[in-house]
Order: structure tokens, then C-alpha cells, then sequence
């Protein structure tokens, strides 16, 4: 990904297709560029042993494993005509869009990418109103996607996680995004019987839709 990225922005010229790559990881905690070693509660050695990845996205520790859909859309922004924030947003519009699908309301919380789902109602319309409690900022909230991006030369890599079924139990060993608390949930734990498969698919069809120039 960062090859691929490398050779086509280190070229004005380059005229490689974007691309969208869609699969899944084995257990690894991956940590961006402004990552803080506290927020890695403990990762105790063993059999179970989840290593810990560098990564030159932005954000914080996250965690990635079997049962979760992982993208990576490989975008030349300026060939498709829009800025970074523009594209964070389209993004995120298209894993919303993937959740409607399935039924579930997916929320943005100002100034924390990614998206979240009410924990007493996910499938509930409304929408979230009023300031957030700075004391708590994600009280009641699950978090089902995260979303960490790197943009060189206007070419995008890295990009966003949905929770499908997976074992969230390693999300205990850190904070979440940088998150104290967060509480991560996955469309399982929400009472959504999906394949992986289908979904992977939902969600590549709605980033190729929202992407479009």
C-alpha cells in the first residue's frame, strides 16, 4: 500500500488507476504517528501475544483482527477533485450508508473520526442532540468504525475498519483511538447477523459510489 503509493506520487505525471483494496487482518494492534505509548494498556507475552505495529497514519492505537472489514481506498484526490476533509467525509458517508443498509443509525461525533451507534438503540433515526459532556464525550455511545488516513502528495492510503463479528476483547487492552473508556462494539454484538462478506461488499460498493469524482 505505501509502495504503491509512493511510486504514483513521486510521479506528476503518473496516471496509475486508483484503487480500493478490501480485506481483513490477522490479531495486530497498530499504532499512528502521534500515538502515546499510554495509551497501550498492556499486551502481556504468551500464545495469546498481539504485537504492536507502527504505522505512519494519523490518530491513535487501534485494533484490527479477524472479522472486521478493513478498506483502503488508493486515491489520487486532486484527479478526483476534492480536498482531505471532503474525502474524510465521503468516507465516513459510506460506512453510514453500509449501516443503513443493515438497518443500524450510524452517528459522527464532532472532532473524533470514525462512527459510532446509540448502545441503548442502535437502530433508532434520531439523530444526536446537544454538546457532548467533555467530562464524557461518548456517554451511551459505541464505537463501530474507526477511520485513520495518510495523504502524500494528494494520494491517499490507510483508511477505515468496520466492526463486523469479531472478538472485541483485545479492544480492553487500549484506549480505543486514544479514547479513555470507549466503549467498541461490533454489528454482532448489535444484533446484526451479517456476513463478513456481505458487508465487505456493502461497504466497497458505497466507498466506490462515494468516492466518484
Amino acid at each position: 500500500m505505501q509502495a504503491f503509493t509512493e511510486q504514483r506520487s513521486a510521479n506528476p505525471t503518473d496516471d496509475t488507476p486508483d484503487e480500493i483494496w478490501v480485506c481483513q487482518h490477522p490479531p495486530v494492534f497498530t499504532q499512528g504517528l502521534a500515538g502515546k505509548a499510554e495509551h497501550l494498556l498492556f499486551n502481556p507475552p504468551g500464545p495469546d501475544h498481539i504485537p504492536v505495529v507502527q504505522t505512519n497514519r494519523g490518530g491513535q492505537v487501534t485494533y484490527h483482527g479477524p472479522g472486521q472489514v478493513v478498506a483502503y481506498p488508493l486515491l489520487d484526490l486532486k484527479r478526483r477533485g476534492y480536498f482531505v476533509k471532503e474525502y474524510v467525509y465521503r468516507v465516513e458517508q459510506a460506512v453510514l450508508r453500509t449501516l443503513q443498509d443493515l438497518g443500524v443509525t450510524g452517528h459522527r461525533v464532532a472532532g473524533a473520526p470514525g462512527i459510532y451507534v446509540r448502545l441503548d438503540d442502535p437502530f433508532a433515526h434520531a439523530a444526536l442532540t446537544g454538546p457532548t459532556d467533555p467530562a464524557d464525550p461518548f456517554r451511551g455511545l459505541g464505537k463501530v468504525a474507526a477511520l485513520g488516513i495518510k495523504v502524500s502528495r494528494h494520494c491517499t492510503y490507510h483508511g477505515v475498519a468496520l466492526n463486523v463479528a469479531m472478538d472485541l476483547a483485545p479492544y480492553a487492552r487500549i484506549n480505543p483511538c486514544g479514547y479513555n473508556g470507549l466503549k467498541t462494539v461490533d454489528l454482532a454484538s448489535l444484533g446484526v447477523d451479517v456476513s463478513w462478506d456481505e458487508a465487505a461488499g456493502r461497504l466497497a460498493q458505497h466507498l466506490d459510489s462515494f468516492l466518484a469524482p
